[in-house]
């Protein structure tokens, strides 16, 4: 979908004579595709078009078509594209693509594209594979999950999961209708972080075999369910439910990313609260949720002038007048060094709490084995937190299927 969006734009222009003068040479009209991740709601796929409108006044001969496809709907449509010879010019997309990608041989690196160096450092390692090439073009550094409270029913959040359970059912039964906690039950990117609490991981140390049937993993199924049980959660959540009842202030507390803080904050202004997930007691451990970014990629064999074309939008859109816009406008942390030190930065306690969880949190594998592991572990999840199946099944059901998906990739 395409929008014009001319409140951004307009402060996006501020850029727009620079990137003119400092741009590359006009050439025939350029039609750029640009697919991302980004949603309406909390205002990603706005900044976008804000963006590559801001590109097109300074550069009238180059055009973008953005498309918004969700994450596993962008990573299989790339794929399907890519087979057919019919990709876009660029991804605006996460670094858990890179192992299909890579593996599939669908993208190029960028090491000779962009100066990287002006990055930060965890970002681009996110992207690179052993042999030492990056893979995408950092656009916004975390990308990882925390909770979120409204204030105004959610004072303080609780620090550690026993006061997780006993400020929930306090708050449910002073407020009938109403829920303490919701996150996205759906998907396995809302698990991993009470994983880490449990100090359970996906892989042994090699990085690429499966450890799913472990203690760590049904204690973690076991917490969840108890969690479930409590009844300070909705009957059922995935992330629409989730995201509206925060905002419709239903929910006391949801478990979200970084991308949705721009949302929050219009929504619910001051009354917005960032912590980090709470504490597992029985382990004296934070939960631990993947950390990644924001990313372009580019597909493999694009070149010439559509080529010079994202190169030169890549620059311009993680330039630090436009790193410090996208924080101020989606609460996210940027991915350009120079971008860090800025004060909408350092005088946000949003941002603050933001940075306070992913200290906490451990780099997503890339591999491609991860896409097993989501894979295996997902059809798990609702039956667990509905006492169907048993922990232990359901660990030895995701560990078996892990191997099983993973087999099959050799």
């Amino acid at each position: 979908m395409t929008k014009k969006l001319f409140p951004l734009f307009s402060v996006l222009l501020v850029a727009v004579m620079l990137l003119a003068a400092c741009g590359p040479k006009e050439a025939g009209p350029v039609t750029i595709n640009l697919w991302t991740k980004e949603g309406e709601a909390d205002g990603g796929l706005q900044y976008v078009q804000a963006l590559a409108d801001a590109y097109t006044a300074a550069h009238p001969n180059v055009t973008f078509v953005v498309t918004n496809k969700e994450v596993e709907t962008l990573r299989e449509d790339f794929q399907t594209a890519s087979l057919a010879n019919a990709a876009p010019e660029l991804l605006w997309t996460v670094s858990d693509h890179l192992g299909p990608f890579t593996t599939a041989d669908l993208i190029q690196p960028v090491d000779k594209l962009v100066d990287l160096g002006k990055y930060v450092g965890s970002a681009t390692d996110a992207v690179k594979t052993p042999d030492g090439k990056t893979w995408g073009v950092p656009i916004a550094n975390g990308n990882h999950l925390m909770l979120l409270f409204n204030k105004s029913l959610m004072p303080v959040a609780p620090a550690n999961t026993d006061e997780l359970l006993k400020m929930g059912a306090d708050f449910v039964a002073a407020n009938p209708g109403k829920y303490a906690l919701a996150f996205n039950e759906t998907e396995a990117f809302w698990f991993v972080p009470w994983l880490g609490g449990f100090k359970g991981k996906v892989f042994a140390a090699d990085g690429v075999t499966p450890t799913l049937n472990t203690p760590e993993m049904i204690e973690t199924f076991k917490f969840l369910a108890e969690l479930k049980a409590a009844n300070i959660m909705p009957a059922e959540s995935n992330y629409d439910v989730m995201d509206a009842a925060f905002k419709e202030g239903t929910a006391a507390m949801i478990i979200n990313g970084d991308w949705s803080l721009g949302g929050y904050k219009e929504a619910l202004g001051e009354n917005l609260g960032v912590a980090p997930i709470p504490k597992v007691v029985a382990t004296d451990t934070y939960p631990a949720p993947y950390t990644s970014g924001v990313f372009f990629m580019v597909p493999k064999g694009l070149e010439g002038e559509k080529l010079d074309a994202v190169v030169d939008f890549m620059k311009f859109a993680t330039n630090k007048e436009n790193q410090v816009e996208m924080v101020k406008k989606l609460t996210r942390l940027p991915a350009l060094t120079a971008a860090l030190s800025d004060n909408v930065i350092t005088e946000d306690p949003i941002l603050a709490g933001s940075a306070a969880q992913m200290s906490y949190g451990t780099p997503m594998p890339t591999n491609v084995e991860m896409r097993c592991v989501w894979d295996a572990i997902k059809p798990e999840l609702l039956p667990t937190y509905a006492g169907t199946t048993s922990p232990e099944t359901a660990a030895a059901n995701a560990q078996k299927a892990a191997e099983t998906c993973i087999a099959g990739l050799e």
